[in-house]
């Protein structure tokens, strides 16, 4: 199956929400090798103005996968993720991510480019709270196999 070029300019509205924890923040912070006391200790994250622990930079990607699953799942997209191999991931944060945020991510197709049997597809995900504050903008770029490569 070849990828869907009428996916450029889809969007995917924002699905379920994310709860980001205490304890979710600390795990990946362990993950990522995050040393930061403010991932870690609630005072320390207050004294520097936060209300709780502050995500490492890279925590979105966990809310942004979330709404790339609906691409990847879209029966439409003719995307085979067993063929998929990422390429980019860029974040711009609006601000940070703290525990207790209830986030969401609406996923917009910025880009699909055909490469020989295969294709480049961009994304980007716009993450906000459930009150509409932005939160992240996340850009991702996935090259979907061809079959034979």
């Amino acid at each position: 199956m070849t990828i869907n070029p009428d996916l450029q300019g889809r969007s995917y509205p924002a699905a379920e929400v994310y709860d980001v924890g205490r304890e979710k923040i600390r795990e990946f912070a362990r993950a990522v090798k995050a040393t930061h006391p403010a991932h870690f200790d609630v005072e320390a994250a207050k004294a520097l103005g936060h209300s709780d622990l502050v995500a490492p930079p890279t925590f979105a990607i966990i809310v942004a996968q979330r709404a790339d699953a609906q691409l990847i799942e879209d029966p439409d997209s003719g995307i085979d993720f067993s063929r998929v191999v990422h390429a980019d991931q860029r974040f711009t944060h609006h601000r940070p991510i703290i525990a207790g945020d209830q986030l969401r991510a609406e996923l917009h197709v910025d880009g699909v480019r055909a490469m020989g049997g295969g294709a480049m597809i961009t994304t980007r995900s716009e993450i906000t709270t459930v009150d509409g504050e932005r939160v992240s903008t996340t850009t991702s770029s996935i090259l979907v196999r061809g079959e034979g490569q």
